[in-house]
């Protein structure tokens, strides 16, 4: 067990970073030089990953263009390998990377929008969910009520940017020229919501005092403390709406020690 072990952590150093040595060192020559063959599984690797990575992010990729595009993709692959072998669920990190990226330095919008175009990803392949039957809510009690935690669905996530990463996302994928010359990035931060309806897929902005009621809802507080924290904000309309437009799937009750 421990030479297979050693084994596979030689093959990924070759694969991640290009150290043939020691697992070259380990691999039966059988007709074709040991080097040589991790190099075809690496290259190989690589061109998978930078296909996924270049399908998740379009809009990043017109922005820099496919020459930098796929060096930072080669990078990044570099640092996080896959962890599971769905690639849809590969590049999370991604935006990240993009912002602490010191050749990307003079686009601070960029990791604002590769972070929406993980966002659209997540909403185009998350798995379809049923929105919550409200009559399970109205049989609680109301003291059971308040210590509702709501469930999202899957489909649905906010994002806050500095950056107007919507507008620069909608003008890059729709060749819109125009567009991008009147966006201004000095404009301040944009509280994002993304969801996939029956109709497609929705990118739209909300108040601030509305996503960061939404945040709390869709993160899990108890519904009486996500009321409290909303302030003067008309709370039951928003709800309403998240419900109307089945953003909540399910529900779990918090222990009475949390409220």
């Amino acid at each position: 067990m421990s030479g297979l072990l050693e084994t596979q952590h030689a093959v990924m150093q070759s694969l991640a970073h290009g150290e043939n040595a020691r697992a070259a060192g380990l691999i039966r020559h059988d007709g074709i030089d040991p080097a040589e063959r991790l190099d075809i599984y690496r290259n190989t690797l690589i061109a998978t990953l930078v296909g996924a990575l270049r399908l998740t992010y379009p809009a990043v990729r017109r922005v820099v263009g496919e020459e930098f595009f796929e060096g930072a993709a080669r990078l990044f692959i570099g640092e996080r390998l896959p962890r599971c072998a769905y690639l849809d669920d590969y590049g999370a990190e991604f935006s990240e990377f993009l912002g602490r990226l010191p050749a990307a330095a003079s686009l601070p919008y960029l990791a604002d929008v590769a972070a929406l175009e993980w966002a659209v990803s997540r909403a185009l392949h998350a798995a379809d969910a049923e929105p919550l039957d409200l009559a399970r809510l109205a049989a609680l009690s109301p003291s059971d009520c308040a210590r509702a935690c709501f469930v999202p669905c899957p489909t649905v996530s906010l994002l806050r940017t500095d950056a107007p990463a919507d507008a620069i996302w909608r003008a890059v994928l729709n060749d819109d020229d125009a567009a991008l010359q009147s966006i201004d990035l000095a404009a301040g931060p944009r509280w994002l919501l993304v969801e996939r309806r029956e109709s497609g897929l929705e990118v739209g902005s909300m108040a601030e005092d509305a996503w960061r009621f939404a945040s709390q809802l869709f993160d899990g507080q108890p519904f009486v403390l996500a009321i409290e924290h909303a302030g003067d904000l008309n709370a039951d309309a928003l709800l309403a709406e998240h419900f109307a437009t089945g953003r909540i799937v399910d529900f779990v009750l918090a222990e009475p020690a949390a409220i």
